[in-house]
């Protein structure tokens, strides 16, 4: 069986050299999370509340591999796909290790929204969203492997490739776009 060199893997793979005990999905749902309730893009202030997470010295390799993670968010969130790639293990991870880093992602994203979003009054829609994910960080460990899990497993994936658009569309705030000489 080859060795899956999947984002995920390779996220892990320099968290655990870094000496870092954090999952690759609990941070990037960390980063989706506060990147969705309007901490910007700026690599600094993501680098301080991973930091946070990760202890206050960071490797200049992982430093410089947060500041890639968040760049690809940028243009996951401010692109035109209208889709979010969350970094989970590869579907040839047994089901329950996927469910778990499922729920790891999921308490990032609330952690990070959470310390972000502050007090700030939210929609009815955004309010569903953040219950939805609450519940999904619930059942990692009811997923059973078997076509059933994998369905739900799936079915909840293509939820998480959406939900935190609508979020980060009411509560995102994006720097102003460069402006372009207009055409007359």
């Amino acid at each position: 069986m080859p060795i899956s060199r999947s984002p995920y893997t390779a996220f892990a793979t320099l968290l655990a050299t870094s000496g870092q005990p954090v999952s690759p999905a609990e941070l990037h749902g960390l980063l989706l999370g506060r990147s969705c309730a309007g901490a910007g893009f700026e690599p600094e202030p993501w680098i301080a509340d991973a930091a946070e997470l990760l202890g206050e010295s960071l490797p200049e390799n992982l430093r410089q591999a947060l500041i890639g993670l968040q760049e690809m968010v940028r243009g996951e969130l401010t692109g035109a796909d209208m889709a979010v790639v969350v970094l989970l293990p590869a579907d040839d991870v047994p089901l329950a290790e996927r469910a778990l880093a499922l729920g790891q992602w999921c308490q990032g994203f609330l952690d990070g929204f959470g310390m972000t979003i502050g007090d700030e009054a939210l929609s009815a829609e955004a309010i569903e969203v953040l219950q939805d994910l609450a519940s999904i960080a619930q059942v990692q460990g009811a997923l059973e492997e078997s076509e059933d899990g994998e369905s739900d497993y799936m079915e909840v994936m293509e939820y998480l490739r959406v939900a935190p658009l609508l979020l980060f569309t009411e509560c995102g705030k994006t720097a102003p776009a460069q402006s372009k000489p207009s055409l007359h």
